[in-house]
């Protein structure tokens, strides 16, 4: 991947958070002084500014391939960045404080996409351990990390029956099971041979004659004679609540 000055100035200004920032002290590569800068830590880039407000970076450090380490120097609370190779530099800076060492310590050390590609395999090694302690949780054959190998479902399911026979005119509930065997007039459903539930009997079918249909004029008198009957059952229960006449 290229990068210019323009697009890593934008990086180091933009609104991206940043791992870490704060005031270090910076060593010089040919003078030993020690210089104050602002360092602004984004992913494996550590930028570094002359000033807090500054809208361009001073510089930047490419964290691959390199170790953080404490070093001894004139300065307190020092620490060196050192990377592979005879001819690489290596930068020593200064913290503040104690504590403010140790966080710039911790968050360059996990900068670099070697780190993160040791935790992603760590992490990995985890979830296939935990799979495995599962399997083994409930019952499944135990085998050794490495091996597990996601379920393998059927590919086509048991066909349904297209029309489901019907009583009484309601679907009558058959298991592909039991389908063809008579059904139980027990007055209970119970269990077959092979401890599989069976469903409710159900009420034997009453055949209407052709005399019995109903007609208009049934459903009318039906009415009729059943408002006859509510009424005079409404009428009783009202003597009821009115008492005994004096």
């Amino acid at each position: 991947m290229k990068l210019n000055e323009r697009s890593l100035a934008f990086y180091a200004t933009c609104d991206s958070p940043a791992d870490n920032s704060g005031f270090l002290y910076k060593r010089g590569e040919r003078h030993t002084a020690y210089h104050r800068r602002w360092f602004v830590l984004k992913g494996n880039m550590l930028f570094y500014f002359e000033e807090r407000e500054s809208r361009e970076p001073v510089g930047v450090i490419v964290l691959e391939g390199c170790n953080v380490e404490l070093c001894d120097s004139a300065e307190d609370f020092a620490f060196a960045i050192r990377f592979g190779g005879a001819k690489s530099r290596t930068y020593v800076l200064a913290a503040e404080s104690q504590a403010a060492m140790e966080s710039w310590v911790k968050s360059l050390s996990r900068a670099s996409f070697d780190y993160m590609r040791l935790v992603v395999r760590e992490l990995e090694k985890q979830l296939e351990e935990m799979r495995w302690g599962l399997a083994g949780g409930c019952g499944g054959s135990r085998e050794a990390p490495g091996s597990w190998k996601p379920k393998q479902f059927p590919e086509r399911l048991p066909a349904l029956p297209a029309i489901l026979p019907k009583e009484n005119g309601c679907a009558v509930w058959n298991n592909a099971l039991g389908v063809g065997q008579p059904l139980d007039t027990s007055g209970c459903g119970g269990n077959d041979d092979e401890g599989t539930p069976r469903p409710p009997p159900l009420p034997p079918r009453r055949r209407v004659l052709n005399s019995e249909v109903e007609s208009p004029s049934t459903f009318c008198q039906l009415h009729e004679r059943y408002s006859r009957e509510v009424a005079r059952l409404r009428q009783d229960w009202l003597e009821k609540q009115r008492g005994p006449r004096p």
